[in-house]
């Protein structure tokens, strides 16, 4: 197979091009006029000055009843609570099946199954490392293929530099240096000093202190206080001390603070949730309101609900007509005339001209007999 197929036999591709956009020509209508901003609407139709009219609706709000709410309803006042009802299951039962038969554990597998031997595992043997005799001379597979080419070796292509010929040494002059010279300092007084000239007598180390203050008796005067002697003792440390003994704190009362007495007396009671619906609301004893609710019966009759209502038995299904308006052209009416706005009017068609059927006679009756108004192509048609 050579997975050529007739896609690629036949098909030729072809070069890939941008498609510009199909997009219509965009036109830029420039006017010199200046434009006037106030709308045909707010031109034609100036609001006339009228009085608002008093409202003939009679005042129909609701009035909440000045009597106190006992937030009771007549359902809780009614209801009898009857407790759960006990129910009773039509679940059938599902006894469990119990058969003396035993069981079978063959299966299709079981008794079409041969078994086939297994061949033996191939098992690879790896050959031992024997180290190579020839010694290591240091070449690599890379040094003994790639040698360097047979040639003259390669020539330095950086310009030659030709070095100067004097042997003068660096200036270390600058234009600063010969602008700007130093002037002539006076130089420093300096004084020669003497040359020591060491004493040839022996030099006595005594100090006057030792000379004349000297020990009485040729030895150093021992301390004459006792020595601390410490006490050990085992009992808890009181952490008292001569200055807690001594310097005790003073029991003194906090002074009050001078208030001056304020105009407004605070109740005694704490105001963290007192409010003032809670300080002057004064509770009044419910009113019963007495309940006009029909007794409910123990037993409910057991009879049939009826289904007709007043709505099935008076209710006269009517035909769905569609609105002339949302037709191009109205059946039974001819174009009379087109107004300079675009409004079409429309007469009706008289009985020489068209015979009608008893639905279009119950339709036309449905409209007046003046004739009919579409609107033109910039108002909105509205259905009937």
């Amino acid at each position: 197979m050579d997975l050529i197929s007739i896609y690629k036999q036949d098909y030729n591709p072809y070069p890939i091009c941008r498609v510009p956009p199909c997009l219509p020509r965009e036109t830029n209508y420039t006017s010199n006029v200046k434009m006037d901003t106030i709308p045909t609407y707010k031109g034609d139709y100036v609001p006339w000055n009228e009085s608002k009219r008093e409202m003939i609706k009679p005042d129909n709000k609701y009035h909440p009843s000045e009597a106190k709410f006992d937030y009771r309803t007549t359902v809780q006042d009614d209801y009898v609570y009857r407790g759960p009802v006990a129910t009773h299951s039509c679940k059938p039962l599902n006894p469990a099946h119990m058969t003396k038969a035993p069981l079978e554990d063959l299966t299709n597998y079981k008794l079409n199954y041969v078994p086939h031997p297994l061949e033996k595992r191939f098992v690879h043997e790896y050959e031992k490392y024997k180290p190579s005799e020839t010694p290591f001379d240091g070449l690599t597979t890379h040094k003994q293929s790639y040698k360097g080419l047979a040639g003259p070796p390669a020539k330095i292509v950086k310009p030659y530099q030709s070095m100067p010929t004097h042997d003068l040494p660096f200036s270390s002059s600058t234009e600063f240096r010969e602008k700007y010279q130093a002037w002539p300092q006076h130089p420093m007084f300096t004084r020669k000093p003497d040359v020591y000239v060491p004493p040839v007598e022996k030099m006595d180390l005594q100090t006057t202190t030792k000379t004349h203050y000297t020990y009485p008796k040729g030895q150093p005067a021992k301390a004459c206080r006792p020595l601390g002697h410490v006490q050990k003792t085992t009992a808890p440390f009181d952490s008292c001390s001569t200055m807690k003994d001594d310097y005790k704190p003073w029991h003194g009362k906090k002074a009050k603070p001078i208030i001056p007495v304020s105009e407004l007396t605070l109740p005694a009671e704490p105001m963290e949730n007192l409010t003032t619906f809670r300080a002057h609301y004064v509770p009044h004893p419910p009113t019963l309101t007495k309940s006009f609710k029909p007794g409910w019966l123990a037993a409910r009759p057991n009879m049939p609900l009826d289904a007709e209502t007043t709505y099935a038995t008076s209710y006269t299904p009517k035909e769905i007509v569609k609105c002339l308006a949302s037709y191009k052209e109205p059946p039974g009416y001819v174009l009379q005339e087109i107004d300079a706005v675009g409004h079409k009017f429309y007469r009706p068609v008289s009985e020489a001209e068209r015979p009608m059927s008893s639905k279009s006679k119950e339709r036309r009756s449905s409209f007046s007999g003046n004739g009919l108004y579409l609107p033109g192509p910039k108002e909105l048609p509205m259905t009937a």
